[in-house]
């Protein structure tokens, strides 16, 4: 009973940071808030967490646990790789689209962490790889030519609009997004 009593406080713990870190930036965020509003104690904090980095590192390796996990699920209601490339790219405009978006939660914990070898930004470059790799498979499956390159642009894309979700106006954003994804996909397949 004990562990399942501290498995849940955990994930309240990771939860709660997860929430708060991407609202506000995970810098400006105390351990006492976040112990606060996960209704635990200090101990129980730092029995499953001994730092405060070792909770940012968590939040940012769950998120993309999640991501990974959606994006399995998400490949299996397709075969065409063309189309998948594209529903990966629509599933970043819905959710720069959604209400409380505030950006990429990778690019934003890069940073706030500048330090290139610091486990965090090490997590985020670990999600950035798998990312870029997902998105190579795609682009090799679907006849791309010049896969590096349209691998390069297609991630670059993606970065922009999650930045210019987050500071323009998220509808129009989502449009270009599609627009240009389309068009770097179909100017990839064709010859020229």
């Amino acid at each position: 009973m004990t562990s399942s009593r501290t498995s849940a406080a955990r994930a309240r713990l990771l939860d709660t940071a997860s929430r708060i870190f991407y609202a506000d930036g995970i810098r400006h965020v105390g351990v006492d808030r976040i112990i606060a509003e996960a209704g635990v104690t200090r101990v129980t904090f730092y029995r499953h967490f001994p730092s405060k980095e070792d909770l940012v590192l968590a939040y940012i390796e769950q998120r993309d646990q999640q991501i990974r996990a959606a994006a399995t699920q998400a490949f299996r209601a397709s075969t065409d790789p063309e189309e998948l490339l594209l529903m990966l790219m629509a599933g970043f405009g819905e959710e720069i689209c959604r209400p409380g978006f505030r950006g990429c939660p990778f690019i934003n914990a890069a940073a706030e962490y500048s330090d290139p070898d610091h486990p965090v930004r090490l997590a985020v470059r670990t999600h950035r790889s798998w990312f870029r790799q997902t998105v190579k498979n795609l682009v090799t499956a679907a006849g791309c030519r010049d896969s590096e390159h349209t691998t390069a642009a297609l991630v670059l894309l993606r970065d922009g609009a999650m930045t210019g979700g987050d500071l323009d106006n998220p509808e129009a954003v989502q449009v270009q997004l599609m627009h240009a994804a389309h068009t770097i996909i179909t100017d990839r397949r064709n010859p020229q």
